[in-house]
């Protein structure tokens, strides 16, 4: 009887350090793909420096994006391709930005540590989550209501307690929490939100993309001044999906 019970015993040790040793092995992994990720970034960024004007990152922005698990923001089926510098199909038939664009949005917002940010557009919270890492609190507002609550959950277990979530037209802004210091919207709308301009604090940047949903768009840095002029300048062509809501 003691043989057995030994026995049994050194069985269950074996495999308690047999999954440790595996669960070590992937994050490991893990921790790889993701330097491999934020090196593509840094390729990327590179290749595009005409548009852009950056031929790199500012290491705060590249900090965070190698501290948020992107892996945790997207579908368990591609969880094995969350760190290519690609967008993936997130639930509702959305998808995660690719990650040189959630970096080169949030270089382009130059966010402060003090700062208050809008997010329109949550999708997965993964640009929230970065933004979250540099700034003093992120508002995101997401249409679609099962993104939004899946977001809000995913955020809240991974203890971003400075991000606050809502399901609702991201359109008209938050006018609650205005101005705020910076605003990044993640669908391209076909004009300039006039609601976003009014709850844009002077000096702040706003970063959206601009165009039709099946032609040309292009992303902006918008700023307006206290005398409410307003500047824009174009960076990159891009893809997004369209901004909904009512107009």
């Amino acid at each position: 009887m003691v043989l057995r019970y030994v026995s049994r015993a050194v069985i269950a040790c074996v495999l308690l350090v047999l999954t440790a040793l595996a669960a070590g092995a992937e994050d490991d992994d893990m921790a790889g793909r993701r330097q491999a990720m934020l090196e593509a970034v840094r390729d990327s960024v590179r290749q595009s420096e005409d548009y852009t004007g950056y031929s790199e990152l500012s290491e705060k922005v590249m900090n965070a994006m190698g501290t948020v698990p992107r892996d945790e923001f997207v579908l368990p089926a591609y969880r094995h391709l969350a760190y290519r510098n690609t967008p993936l199909p997130i639930e509702a038939g959305q998808t995660i930005s690719q990650p040189l664009i959630v970096a080169l949005m949030t270089e382009l917002l130059e966010p402060q540590p003090t700062d208050v940010i809008l997010e329109v557009g949550t999708g997965s919270g993964y640009q929230a989550a970065v933004l979250a890492e540099l700034t003093q609190h992120v508002y995101s507002i997401e249409i679609v209501e099962e993104l939004a609550t899946s977001a809000a959950q995913t955020l809240q277990r991974l203890n971003y307690d400075n991000v606050t979530v809502r399901a609702g037209d991201g359109y008209a802004g938050w006018p609650e929490h205005a101005p705020f210091d910076g605003i990044i919207v993640t669908a391209a709308a076909e004009h300039l939100p006039p609601p976003l301009l009014e709850q844009l604090k002077p000096g702040g940047k706003l970063v959206i993309p601009v165009g039709e949903e099946h032609g040309y768009q292009e992303l902006l840095v918008v700023e307006v001044n206290a005398a409410g002029e307003i500047s824009r300048e174009s960076k990159l062509p891009v893809r997004f999906v369209p901004l909904t809501g009512d107009r």
